[in-house]
């Protein structure tokens, strides 16, 4: 049996919070890495204007040419503007076996035609058959 002693002090639960604090610390910069930045990936492209044509599918792959020549597939934003770097998205983007699939080129009304026609020229390579061309309808 125990007894207490008449005068002792009881001891009161302790409750350590150091490993808490660190796991919500590795919580926290785990969600600030891995936080996705739609605005970093977004380039501005005005679009030439056009009286007909047809709605184009959300299926459909996209490549964005700025008004500088910059390449963004996908909505991505290619870190090289290079036609290697351009063939390697878009394989990326497409699984592999379509031979006849579409694209869907959006280029700024202001881009030069060379920038165009290396998008056209890598997409023929890789073995799309279908280009269509975004243009914004006239008001």
């Amino acid at each position: 049996m125990r007894f207490r002693v008449p005068g002792a002090a009881k001891e009161e639960p302790e409750l350590n919070l150091t490993s808490l604090i660190d796991v919500v610390l590795v919580l926290i910069i785990f969600f600030v890495l891995t936080t996705t930045f739609v605005h970093q990936n977004r380039l501005r492209v005005d679009l030439p204007q056009a009286a007909s044509g047809q709605a184009a599918s959300s299926r459909t792959p996209t490549v964005s040419v700025d008004a500088q020549g910059h390449y963004a597939v996908g909505g991505r934003r290619l870190p090289h503007d290079s036609e290697q770097a351009l063939a390697g998205a878009l394989k990326a983007l497409v699984p592999s076996g379509r031979g006849h699939a579409k694209l869907m080129i959006r280029a700024d009304g202001r881009a030069s035609h060379q920038s165009v026609v290396t998008v056209m020229d890598v997409a023929a390579q890789l073995g799309f058959q279908h280009i269509a061309m975004a243009t914004e309808r006239r008001p």
